[in-house]
């Protein structure tokens, strides 16, 4: 069971402690994103995180940084999304007071070096490289860019090439004071630990944190009136889609439904879309379904990579089963054949340190309330073949369905057509 504990200057603690294990985590998690940026520094959240990994004061190089986690044996990184950027590292439990001093550290003091800042340019700048020639990730920033167009949560966690190239050194350390603060904090630590010893310590290395009020962001809109349609031409070897809805924030209670919907429509090789795309019909390698939810917005995406000459047949099918969906119930073995499979892989999941860690602090960030896998649990079991169908008939409509696509595309007329329930 885990421990929620809040200090006096804000900052909120979340312990979930498990003697069996082998390791210990400490992740600083910060409610701050591409979601909170201004179109001008596009980017900036997934900027600092690198610069954090840059040099503090008291460890004035990179090296410094990561030869100290290396001596200890610690996996390390850090990440960044539309809501949320976070710092970890995993160690050896006899290594948790060090892990955690270093963690802190780069969080609270990094010393934004302006030559670090002009060589991570160009690491940033590849990485946006990198992705740019990796289709079947390409392809999901599209489908996001496609259904929120020009707000924050349309935009790239990573920002533009061009953008990246002129962000300067204060525009970075404003946004940090803005956002790095007490009450926009996390720290989770979970694994094999002591738990009175984890409060001092972190009372102790994160005293001098910002208490600044946190800043709320933009709310994010969803305008649509019909099937929309967002194409990159690019001559490959197949094409990558993603074909989705939107739906529903983290706070909605139909998410359970929509996540078993999602399951059954892709969520494992026994699931529909696998069995007619690839198992009956032949045309792909991948195809998963897949819910995306934020604190105001949210979809379900269908992922897929096919054989060019047959992307229409394959929407006309996925729109086919969608349709299904709505008309005819879903029977009660695939139903539970679902539940299991969800439930499953979230007990699955969390048998790490680090899993654990993010799980429950992740929830803590982004809602301020905790449900824990046996409540998920109950809430997925909950959920019944009338819930299915009501939220299929919700969300599979015209002024909700959209499609991303990458390939060697010439029919955009016809697809159009196609794109339709």
């Amino acid at each position: 069971m885990y421990k929620k504990i809040i200090l006096e200057n804000g900052l909120r603690i979340i312990l979930v402690p498990k003697k069996e294990s082998f390791s210990t985590t400490v992740l600083v998690l910060v409610g701050v994103g591409s979601d909170y940026e201004e179109k001008e520094i596009n980017g900036v959240s997934h900027f600092l995180e690198h610069l954090c990994f840059k040099g503090t004061k008291k460890r004035p190089t990179s090296l410094d940084i990561s030869s100290e986690l290396d001596h200890l044996g610690a996996k390390y990184n850090a990440f960044t999304s539309n809501e949320l950027t976070g710092y970890f590292a995993k160690a050896l439990p006899e290594h948790f007071e060090k892990i955690l001093e270093i963690i802190s550290d780069l969080y609270l003091n990094p010393i934004f070096d302006p030559k670090e800042i002009e060589k991570e340019r160009g690491v940033i700048i590849e990485e946006i490289n990198m992705y740019e020639d990796i289709p079947m990730q390409k392809v999901q920033e599209l489908f996001t860019q496609l259904l929120y167009k020009n707000q924050p949560a349309g935009r790239p966690v990573a920002g533009t090439k061009e953008i990246i190239k002129k962000l300067s050194r204060d525009e970075i350390i404003s946004y940090r004071q803005k956002h790095y603060l007490s009450h926009s904090t996390v720290i989770a630590v979970a694994g094999k630990i002591n738990e009175d010893k984890a409060v001092e310590l972190i009372k102790k290395n994160f005293e001098n944190i910002n208490q600044a009020e946190k800043e709320t962001k933009v709310p994010t809109k969803d305008i649509q009136s019909q099937p929309e349609v967002l194409i990159k031409e690019k001559n490959l070897d197949q094409t990558h889609l993603v074909l989705g809805v939107r739906a529903y924030d983290i706070f909605d209670p139909r998410r359970f439904a929509l996540e078993l919907l999602a399951d059954i429509l892709g969520g494992g090789m026994s699931s529909r879309l696998f069995q007619r795309l690839r198992e009956q019909m032949g045309v792909c390698y991948y195809v998963n379904a897949a819910v995306d939810s934020s604190t105001d917005h949210g979809y379900l995406a269908i992922s897929a990579g096919v054989d060019n000459k047959r992307l229409e047949e394959v929407i006309q099918v996925i729109i086919e089963e969608l349709n299904r969906l709505k008309t005819k119930s879903v029977k009660s073995d695939e139903l539970q054949t679902a539940k299991n499979h969800l439930i499953g892989h979230l007990f699955l999941g969390l048998e790490s340190s680090d899993e654990l860690a993010s799980f429950y602090g992740s929830q803590e960030v982004l809602k301020e309330e905790i449900l824990t896998p046996e409540k998920i649990t109950q809430n997925i079991q909950a959920v019944l073949k009338e819930n299915i169908q009501e939220v299929a008939n919700d969300i599979f409509q015209n002024n909700k369905l959209n499609l991303a696509l990458i390939g060697p595309i010439k029919n955009q007329e016809k697809i159009e057509k196609i794109l339709t329930f």
